[in-house]
């Protein structure tokens, strides 16, 4: 999957995708179990296109660089990359890039009667009511989350 540096803002760096090229990888015959180990196999026997499993919808995905701990409580770090889909609906508790007073955020939706807020998943960070008087969008959904272990 490659991608081009697009813009940066100060929580979020944004990268176009570029699916022109296909990227795939050797990918295990068998699923590799969590629990109790299963006889190894000697051998690779599938590959994978990493850019058709990330990215359903290429026109309207991108990927962003975190920047910052407000979502560390859900396995959100500091230089993790996410792939965004712009074309999605937004929906109760998902992960969402969100425009906010000319600021990127990334944030948990969560909607109640008639509030929206943008939720942290750190407790050092306060929730954000939305209301009438915010510039506000949505700018997508957070799909996957890569990460460094």
């Amino acid at each position: 999957m490659k991608a081009n540096k697009a813009k940066s803002n100060q929580g979020l760096q944004f990268y176009k995708t570029d699916i022109s090229k296909t990227t795939k990888v050797a990918l295990v015959g068998s699923p590799i179990h969590a629990g109790f180990p299963s006889p190894a196999e000697d051998y690779v026997d599938l590959s994978i296109d990493l850019n058709k499993e990330l990215i359903k919808n290429p026109s309207s995905t991108f990927l962003a660089r975190v920047k910052g701990l407000s979502m560390k409580d859900v396995g959100i770090h500091e230089n993790d990359i996410l792939v965004v889909d712009k074309s999605l609906e937004a929906f109760n508790k998902c992960i969402a890039v969100c425009f906010i007073d000319g600021e990127f955020t990334l944030k948990k939706i969560k909607v109640e009667r008639k509030c929206l807020y943008l939720m942290p998943a750190n407790e050092d960070f306060k929730p954000i009511k939305v209301t009438e008087l915010n510039d506000f969008q949505i700018w997508g959904i957070v799909t996957y989350i890569i990460k460094k272990i």
